[in-house]
């Protein structure tokens, strides 16, 4: 086995040549929209593939990790932490609840919100998925670079925050 290919720091491309075609510029739509979401599904995929015989989506694997920082969450504060819509994020919960890996209970401080917690199972099922995370990070962080995915993760970072959402809607138009 050959050493892991690697994203070159000067030229953005892959340091082995028989990788060079994967990562030659889209020719397709010039959308910033489509190149991210593309590249959002890839890296699914990849990561769904890592975790596969954990028997969890990575989407499914987040949702615990975030439960599991900040319990117990209302729906509304869990889908603003995954910048989801609540709605969406009420239907991907089904599953996990379904499973046993999350309870939901009333808020007894509000009784309009449901409060999500890990079960002593979710727990579990988390770490049992650890091991295959951390290998497809580190697989993730040895084809990228450090210092690559330490500016990637900065740029996806303003993507995802509010701010840019409400500048990005100040710069467009009548949305």
């Amino acid at each position: 086995m050959g050493a892991t290919p690697r994203l070159s720091r000067n030229t953005g491309t892959m340091a082995s040549s028989k990788r060079q075609a994967a990562l030659e510029p889209d020719s397709g739509s010039g959308c910033h929209c489509t190149v991210l979401r593309k590249a959002s599904r890839r890296i699914s995929q990849l990561y769904d593939a890592a975790l596969a015989s954990g028997e969890l989506k990575t989407t499914q694997r987040a949702i615990l990790a975030e439960i599991g920082r900040s319990e117990p969450l209302t729906v509304g504060t869990l889908a603003a932490a995954l910048v989801m819509d609540s709605g969406a994020l009420a239907h991907t919960l089904k599953p996990l609840e379904r499973e046993g890996w999350v309870a939901t209970s009333v808020d007894e401080t509000d009784r309009r919100n449901r409060l999500i917690i890990l079960t002593r199972s979710g727990r579990a099922k988390l770490a049992d998925t650890e091991q295959r995370w951390e290998r497809a990070q580190q697989a993730f962080e040895a084809v990228m670079g450090r210092a690559e995915v330490e500016a990637l993760r900065i740029v996806l970072g303003v993507l995802a925050s509010d701010d840019f959402a409400a500048a990005f809607k100040a710069a467009g138009g009548p949305w």
